[in-house]
């Protein structure tokens, strides 16, 4: 039967050079992967896509993968084989992946079992494949980098995406006052129906005044930045004392007066889930799987578009004039 896998192929996404969303070539004669030792093979049903993945292809990314290479970290699937020493998942299970060896924008993909988590039945695949980077992600923001305590204030900037509705979902969960921005009308109904408290337009030319009058004097203790090349700036005004910023996203330079994180204290923190530990890990997987089972962690899913779509997809994850829920690709 290994043999047979080891010989079949699949349709998978290659890039062969870094460059623009034409770069991402399907291919329809692709080896399925074989599972070696504490790897999982996965029948892929669905896959995420996130930003990083965008910024990795142009090759402007502090992490170039060696090429060609398949896009792709968030997985929703059933399990086709596991090799060696894998007790914890067998054939027909169905899972979710946090990242993947071989490429998530794939009819099969190989991943590290440690990597492997159990899909709920409460959820479909393409919630399954909206968990991993962003709910990961949002956790490590909010709590691992962050140190958000019940009672405190968070402000979600473009909190109508993946990871920002996350970060709405776990802060309300976890007993902290939400405010969220978004772009669209859509956009903030959505984030008031997923743990936000109130919204804000960050198209609306009053919208800081509007945040300021929301919370006060006292200011916001934690923002979690999806843009901070265009909000860093403000950011360190609306901050509380001792309040931080909470760096998931950029795309490009900015310049800031120091002088505002001196008055308060405050901090700016990078994020990056890449640089997480095991232990790191262990305690996000822990915490999202006990939300799933309590039922407040319900990713939202956006557009969708079949793997022929995928440089489509790429394009408009950057592009769009409002995210709204998770982009996936399904198969």
């Amino acid at each position: 039967a290994v043999a047979a896998t080891m010989r079949s192929v699949m349709r998978a996404v290659r890039v062969f050079e870094f460059g623009g969303p034409e770069v991402l070539k399907l291919q329809s004669d692709v080896l399925v992967p074989v599972p070696k030792e504490n790897q999982v093979l996965i029948k892929v049903h669905a896959c995420g896509v996130n930003p990083v993945e965008t910024y990795i292809r142009s090759g402007a990314y502090a992490r170039k993968p060696t090429l060609p290479y398949t896009p792709g970290s968030d997985v929703a699937g059933v399990v086709e084989s596991v090799g060696e020493h894998v007790t914890a998942f067998k054939k027909g299970d169905r899972v979710f992946t946090l990242e993947t060896l071989s490429g998530g924008y794939a009819e099969y993909a190989v991943a590290a079992a440690s990597r492997v988590f159990p899909l709920s039945e409460q959820l479909d695949f393409r919630q399954g494949a909206a968990i991993g980077v962003p709910y990961f992600t949002a956790y490590r923001a909010l709590f691992q980098k962050g140190c958000a305590k019940a009672g405190e204030s968070v402000l979600v900037h473009g909190a109508s995406g993946g990871v920002g509705i996350a970060a709405c979902q776990i802060a309300r969960a976890c007993g902290l006052k939400v405010l969220g921005t978004a772009g669209t009308e859509e956009g903030m109904n959505m984030i008031l129906r997923n743990g936000a408290h109130q919204a804000f337009n960050h198209r609306d030319p009053n919208y800081i005044e509007r945040i300021k009058a929301c919370t006060g004097p006292g200011g916001v203790d934690i923002i979690i930045e999806m843009l901070s090349n265009v909000n860093l700036d403000t950011d360190l005004q609306l901050l509380a004392c001792a309040g931080r910023v909470m760096v998931v996203g950029c795309r490009g330079r900015v310049e800031i007066n120091p002088r505002d994180t001196m008055s308060k204290e405050s901090s700016i923190i990078g994020v990056s889930l890449f640089r997480a530990t095991e232990e790191e890990r262990h305690e996000c997987a822990t915490a999202l799987l006990d939300g799933i089972e309590a039922g407040w962690l319900k990713p939202v899913v956006g557009l969708e578009y079949p793997l022929e779509k995928v440089a489509k997809a790429h394009e408009d994850i950057i592009c769009s004039s409002g995210a709204r829920g998770k982009m996936v690709l399904l198969l």
